[in-house]
């Protein structure tokens, strides 16, 4: 009789911490990732992020990034994913929608426009809205994506300047990829929870440490400043 109780306390102690086990961690090899919709500059934060949420949380941030506009059609399109992280008005939109949940939104991070050369060329004098108007003016050509987030700024800011009509010639507006401060304008990055993520917790504990103090020497190092 001692022996087939010790038996069944034995077992029964087994099973209990198998189930606080089972509890602690992540259900199966699909749950333990996090999928987050992004743009690119999505992908830079979360490489110096991700593995630190990893070794606390257990899940791995998985990033899909393209340009924003392009991740937010496929939102719409029904793609499974946990985590937007897009351009503030495009999230806005989700929400309204029903596909994000709205209590989650979160400001991220901005980031200003600037302005890039080929390599080995000067580098551009562009440090007052006649230096910028002037090296444009001057440029054999000009490349901004044809959508981004910055492409409907940059539009009408040509148009504000009065130098669109010049540089339509010789602008390129390619599908994937600082102004002086008179000219700047400041792209805010707005994270939320998908409303069908299964991991809703998880999630939020995300977004907690991209807007943590731990988090802003990476968004400074990368080119960006707190949302």
């Amino acid at each position: 009789m001692r022996s087939n109780a010790a038996t069944r306390v034995l077992r029964a102690g087994l099973a209990a911490a198998a189930l606080l086990v089972g509890l602690a961690l992540p259900s199966g090899a699909s749950s333990a990732e996090l999928k987050i919709f992004g743009s690119r500059v999505t992908r830079m934060i979360m490489t110096e992020l991700g593995p630190q949420f990893e070794r606390a949380s257990g899940y791995t941030p998985v990033v899909v990034a393209d340009v924003a506009a392009v991740m937010k059609r496929r939102i719409e399109s029904g793609e499974p994913f946990d985590l937007a992280v897009l351009v503030d008005f495009q999230t806005d939109e989700l929400i309204k929608a029903g596909r994000l949940v709205a209590e989650t939104r979160t400001d991220v991070m901005k980031a200003g426009i600037g302005v890039a050369v080929k390599r080995g060329a000067p580098k551009p004098d562009i440090g007052t809205v006649e230096d910028f108007k002037r090296t444009l003016l001057d440029a054999k050509s000009i490349t901004y994506l044809k959508e981004g987030a910055s492409t409907i700024y940059l539009d009408r800011l040509f148009v504000r300047l009065g130098i669109a009509e010049a540089l339509q010639a010789k602008t390129v507006k390619p599908d994937t990829e600082t102004l002086p401060p008179e000219l700047q304008s400041y792209i805010r990055f707005t994270a939320a929870v998908s409303a069908h993520s299964p991991h809703q917790q998880a999630t939020r504990d995300l977004i907690k440490l991209m807007t943590s103090p731990a988090a802003m020497p990476v968004l400074k190092a990368k080119g960006m400043e707190p949302g």
